[in-house]
């Protein structure tokens, strides 16, 4: 066989990101419908990712984000998504590009989306530890917790 010159694994990745704008940018115009809410999990040093220094330290590689009742500010460009999280009553923005997304969730439909690693083409998953996942209100959330069919383009490339 032929190498995939089309790069059909990428073109397949671009695309679900864009489901996950999508989503959240319905969210912006009409909120959040019925039981609806999101596991965000992304790498924190992905290039364009702005947090709060001390959840840099705290969640080196991944965090995981819940946006369910306690969001604000909720904005959503082509490259990505900016919100207001409470971290131990305290509000902090992020600024989260798609690209750096690694898993998106929707629990309450039995749904998610797993990329590869956001930062390059080449580059292999971290195996995640227990701390690594936070929800809104900042503390921690173990990432096995979460429901879903993970959809994996592992499956669709050549080994």
């Amino acid at each position: 066989m032929s190498d995939d010159l089309m790069r059909y694994d990428l073109l397949i990745e671009n695309a679900l990101r864009d489901v996950v704008r999508q989503t959240m940018t319905k969210v912006v115009k009409d909120g959040l419908p019925g039981e609806h809410h999101f596991y965000i999990t992304f790498q924190t040093h992905a290039p364009g990712v702005a947090i709060p220094d001390y959840l840099k330290e705290q969640y080196a590689d991944e965090m995981t984000i819940v946006l369910q009742h306690q969001f604000f500010g909720l904005r959503v460009d082509n490259d990505g998504f900016s919100v207001m999280l409470s971290f131990n009553n305290v509000r902090e923005k992020l600024v989260i590009p798609f690209a750096a997304i690694t898993t998106f969730a929707d629990p309450s439909v039995n749904f998610a989306l797993q990329f590869q690693s956001g930062l390059g083409e080449d580059e292999t998953d971290e195996e995640e530890t227990p701390d690594s996942a936070a929800k809104t209100e900042g503390d921690a959330k173990p990432k096995e917790e979460k429901r879903g069919e993970v959809i994996s383009l592992d499956r669709f490339r050549k080994k």
